[in-house]
């Protein structure tokens, strides 16, 4: 007989409990306007939103489009880009969630309470281009529990590092390698420092180190099943979880550096790690399994609602499932190596394959709104009275 499940959302407040922030990896104007947000922040233990370029599309040019209608509308006629409506549009989305956050940021001293926005996703491989975006959103949203979502490309590092130093709060997407994380861990120290040689209050600068998760498992499995033998098979579905409790223990490490510890007797944040693509794409696992084996404190885990749902339902946590099993992390590694399967290869194709995806979903949403822009623009010698 299986063992009973807990009350629903009793699972969400016992991972809060362990120090595990729950964020929910989504946002929409009709769960703004519904209370959708507000409800989930009372009723699912959630004390966050992250976005992205998929999110935007699915809200803007999905089921719920009509939400949007009358701002659309308004930027037809006023004659803008797509990319200017786009960005009134996510903006005044997000700025709206940072206010219905607020409360939470203000109640945790700001530990809490954040909002996500992306820079465009296109801009990933200019560093220049990326800084002059990330500054205008800030900008734009102008609230303190904004963060700015910049990618973990080469490129992107030292736009991390100097948004950091101008007192951007800044979350750092699409992390997959281990010597990545690290080198996004040194731009923000970096940032840090400056920002503190400048004379900035570096108390108020937050950040958080988003690693992705489920799609390690989807492209090791890939690699192994096309190794195949029994070694290589029993290692599919294990990578996922081992590659991120490795960057906890990078975590544990770096903080304990003289840098780190200069820099936190000054006042820093810790730039805390964030759990990310935390739904199972293979469905023979368990639907909770990037959330309860990933419980350790001083983390975040962002959830699309389908994620969420499921742990508040059926999810089992029963305490720290990363501290003390980076040798068994460490092991499945080495499995995959000597199955042939190329680390390195593997968090390079993701990493790539991660910034077309933004793109690919950027440039459908730029679609979508241009053609609503045409559909709803002024007809033809409108020209008023």
């Amino acid at each position: 007989m299986a063992p009973p499940t807990e009350a629903p959302a009793e699972a969400l407040r016992r991972l809060t409990g362990h120090g595990v922030s729950v964020w929910l990896d989504d946002l929409s104007r009709d769960r703004l306007v519904s209370g959708g947000l507000a409800a989930a922040l009372r009723d699912k233990a959630v004390t966050g939103v992250t976005t992205n370029p998929g999110i935007f599309r699915r809200a803007i040019a999905g089921g719920n489009a009509s939400a949007y209608a009358d701002q659309l509308r308004d930027l037809a006629l006023r004659g803008v880009t797509a990319e200017e409506a786009v960005r009134a549009l996510t903006t005044a989305d997000v700025r709206a969630a940072a206010d219905v956050l607020r409360p939470v940021h203000d109640r945790t001293g700001g530990l809490d309470g954040y909002v996500s926005l992306e820079v465009d996703p296109r801009l990933a491989h200019r560093t220049e281009a990326t800084l002059a975006e990330a500054r205008h959103l800030w900008w734009t949203v102008d609230r303190p529990n904004l963060l700015i979502k910049i990618p973990a490309t080469r490129a992107g590092l030292p736009a991390i590092a100097r948004a950091v130093a101008e007192g951007i709060n800044v979350n750092v997407t699409l992390i997959f390698s281990l010597e990545r994380y690290r080198a996004v861990w040194e731009a923000y120290a970096e940032g840090l420092e400056q920002a503190r040689a400048d004379g900035l209050d570096i108390r108020r600068i937050a950040s958080v180190a988003s690693f992705f998760v489920s799609r390690l498992d989807t492209e090791t499995d890939r690699r192994l099943e096309k190794a195949g033998g029994v070694e290589a098979l029993a290692l599919r579905g294990r990578t996922g979880l081992a590659n991120s409790r490795l960057a906890h223990r990078v975590y544990e490490e770096l903080s304990g550096t003289p840098r780190w510890q200069a820099l936190l007797a000054a006042g820093a944040r810790p730039q805390r790690l964030l759990w990310t693509s935390t739904s199972t794409k293979n469905p023979a696992y368990p639907d909770t399994l990037y959330v309860t084996g990933l419980v350790t404190a001083g983390t975040v885990n962002t959830l699309p609602e389908e994620t969420l749902d499921a742990v508040a339902d059926h999810g089992r946590i029963e305490g720290d499932t990363v501290r003390g099993r980076h040798e068994d992390a460490a092991a499945v590694l080495a499995g995959l190596a000597r199955a042939g399967v190329d680390y390195d290869d593997v968090v390079r194709t993701l990493e790539e394959e991660g910034v077309e995806a933004f793109e690919n979903a950027w440039q459908a949403l730029l679609d979508s709104v241009a053609d609503s822009l045409a559909r709803l623009g002024p007809a033809d010698g409108d020209g008023g009275a």
